[in-house]
């Protein structure tokens, strides 16, 4: 998220400047890691559910499935920085 910084003297007020967000605490990658997993399977749980219903809602299961994928790219992205490479 980008902020407006204050008008400097002489600058245009109809020309906002932009900066970046305050900086916020950066977040333990092992957790973030185990909160991601954790939705995963939250979410693999209520596919399932809802895939058992007798008309399944197409469109939700769809996003459901959108979203699953979406995190399991970033706990792949995550476990392949946390996870240190060995080389033989």
């Amino acid at each position: 998220m980008l902020w407006l910084a204050p008008l400097s003297q002489g600058q245009n007020p109809r020309e906002p400047t932009m900066t970046d967000a305050p900086s916020e605490p950066e977040k333990d990658p092992r957790e973030e890691l185990a909160r991601l997993k954790l939705e995963h399977r939250d979410l693999d749980d209520v596919i399932l559910r809802l895939s058992e219903d007798t008309a399944p809602n197409q469109l939700q299961l769809q996003r459901l499935k959108k979203r699953k994928l979406l995190i399991k790219d970033r706990i792949a992205r995550l476990e392949s920085v946390t996870i240190p490479d060995i080389i033989a």
